[in-house]
């Protein structure tokens, strides 16, 4: 049997051949294969829909006017995917060839004349041949590999999942292609079991969660990528934050904060400016000095540690901060929480001696899955990443900081996988993606070594001998974003957060007016009912009382579209019996239970964060 990603991407080319014969005049851009499947960048800009051959001809056309520089027709619509699922089945069945010839750039120029694309993609090769590859009268740019032949494929193993528009070669001022994405595998049971996850992920979508739960919201009118936090939102960050400052102030950490802006002059010297440009966002100026809003939080910890001489005797050093920076990311690529413009790093850096390098990386990745843990993820695949190609600092450093992560990966016995060239410029790393209730990765804990920034800025300390010595830096995030661990957490848990992370605890409901009186009574008993989620007195449960005008199935099942992990219904029997009854959220109903029982029952589930 084929390789999956060489049937992945056939699947693409036949998507191309149905498409060209659907469509007589669409330009090609590229077909590669993704995860789990394939996409394809079609051009509809000249394409006549009354040549189509779909059995609907008069599938709507719709011009995309919010784009800049785009003539391209979305001439495609969802239900418009079936109709060309069945002819990539046909051709399958027809059994076409995909024979591979080798030509030289001038024929491939002269074959593509018409294709825009193509011909960009021929005039950068550096190569004085070209791959294509035929099938029937249909032929396309391409390396391949491919399958001999379309038998090879099983029919009912693919689908055409979405269609999107996407910049040519991802960039803003390219035309915007109609973009096919398809996924595929090599049984109609792995296929099904992908699509039942893809619905259960759509359920579970951060985005539609963030809304429905009232968490926070994108608001076109502040600025793509730029998240607003509602109460209950930025209540389930505090209390991340809380967690997250306790534990590192248990493990030696002190806390620093930096400004949200610096003079450009900064990130010239850290070489940031140079090597990160495309992510910063352009300088501002300010009394005729250039300043521009900070993409790291690095910069600013090392001209804390500058304020005065260093000894031996102060390292390690480790500083963290919850800072807040911002990226330029295209607009394409933004992602609700999970990728955005603005975001708050769990950042933290630790100035050591060489000869601590070692035992502070395993100090941290001990650090960093256990928090992983306490959260709930226990499933992750960790990545060592090699220098890339453009790098700054010396081979030796490299090669030493690149030893001493991998010592420490072995020391705890922790499988790895060489990522290679996948280090930033200033040195390489440990990162660990996570694995979420439906097996999906999200890149959070990174642990970088850095000699270049110490050296930069000639940082030192001083040694046993009394003499300067240049310290290392190690730069590291546990959670890796705010913003995109909060988005993740959503997802993994379908927003039914555990009781210590949910914003609202508790949601006591009377059962009708004369009740609210008890009800009150109730709340007073988990702490004092103001502020509105959380009480200031022991126990500290975050809770509401429903005390609207409205039948006690309706709070409950609002109390159970909000997710909210407990429903403490209170009536005559009730108070008659100082208890309550007790909804779990997925137990349902556990009958009646004492006031007092119930909280030694919540605050154990609290303490132990499960």
């Amino acid at each position: 049997m084929p390789n999956i990603e060489t049937l992945r991407h056939s699947l693409a080319h036949i998507l191309a051949v149905v498409v060209r014969e659907l469509f007589p005049g669409t330009k090609f851009g590229i077909g590669p294969v993704i995860e789990n499947g394939f996409y394809y960048d079609f051009d509809f800009s000249e394409v006549k829909v009354i040549n189509s051959k779909l059995q609907n001809p008069n599938s709507k056309q719709i011009q995309n006017s919010n784009v800049k520089n785009s003539k391209q027709k979305f001439i495609l619509n969802p239900n418009d995917l079936p109709k060309i699922e069945k002819k990539m089945r046909e051709i399958i069945k027809r059994d076409i060839t995909f024979q591979k010839q080798i030509i030289s750039k001038e024929q491939a120029k002269k074959l593509f004349k018409d294709q825009t694309y193509k011909l960009e993609l021929i005039n950068e090769l550096k190569e004085k041949k070209a791959t294509i590859y035929k099938s029937g009268d249909f032929i396309d740019l391409c390396r391949g590999p491919h399958v001999e032949s379309a038998k090879k494929i099983n029919p009912e193993a693919f689908k055409l999942t979405k269609i999107a528009g996407a910049y040519w070669r991802g960039d803003e001022k390219n035309p915007m292609l109609t973009r096919i994405y398809g996924v595929a595998f090599t049984s109609k049971k792995d296929l099904d079991n992908y699509l039942k996850n893809l619905e259960e992920a759509e359920k579970r979508d951060h985005r539609q969660l963030g809304q429905k739960l009232d968490l926070f919201h994108l608001d076109e009118e502040f600025g793509a990528g730029l998240p607003l936090w509602h109460p209950k939102g930025a209540l389930l960050r505090q209390i991340i934050e809380d967690y997250w400052t306790s534990e590192h102030l248990k493990n030696g950490y002190e806390l620093l904060r930096t400004p949200h802006i610096a003079r450009l002059g900064l990130w010239q010297k850290s070489g940031h400016w140079d090597f990160y440009r495309e992510n910063i966002y352009s300088p501002m100026d300010i009394e005729k000095e250039k300043y521009i809003i900070k993409p790291m939080n690095c910069p600013g910890h090392i001209l804390v540690y500058k304020t005065k001489i260093r000894s031996y005797r102060d390292l390690p050093l480790r500083w963290a901060e919850l800072g807040t920076v911002y990226r330029y990311e295209r607009s394409g690529v933004l992602h609700g929480l999970t990728r955005a413009r603005g975001f708050t790093q769990d950042d933290a850096h630790t100035f050591c001696a060489p000869e601590q390098l070692g035992q502070e990386i395993i100090s941290t990745l001990k650090f960093g899955l256990k928090m992983l843990k306490i959260f709930g993820f226990k499933e992750y695949d960790i990545y060592l990443s090699t220098r890339p190609q453009k790098y700054v600092g010396i081979l030796k450093n490299w090669e030493k900081a690149t030893e001493a992560l991998e010592y420490a990966l072995k020391k705890q016995g922790l499988k790895y996988q060489i990522d290679p060239g996948e280090g930033v410029f200033y040195g390489p790393k440990i990162d660990i993606k996570i694995k979420d209730s439906l097996g999906r990765a999200w890149q959070c804990t990174t642990i970088q070594v850095d000699f270049n920034l110490p050296e930069k800025f000639a940082i030192t300390y001083i040694d046993q001998k009394g003499k300067k010595q240049q310290p290392i830096m190690i730069h590291r995030a546990l959670l890796g974003s705010l913003e995109r661990f909060v988005g993740v957490l959503l997802e993994h848990y379908a927003g039914s957060l555990p009781v210590w992370l949910s914003p609202v605890q508790v949601q006591i409901i009377p059962v009708g007016s004369r009740h609210n009186k008890y009800a009150q009574k109730v709340a007073n008993s988990f702490g004092s009912p103001s502020p509105k989620y959380l009480g200031e007195g022991l126990p500290k449960l975050r809770f509401e009382v429903k005390n609207e005008n409205e039948t006690v199935s309706k709070k409950i099942r609002e109390g159970e579209l909000q997710k909210i992990p407990y429903m403490l219904v209170v009536g005559d029997k009730e108070e008659k019996n100082k208890s309550v009854r007790v909804r779990d959220r997925k137990k349902g109903d556990l009958g009646m239970m004492k006031i007092d029982k119930f909280i030694e029952k919540i605050q154990k589930e609290i303490e132990s964060k499960k």
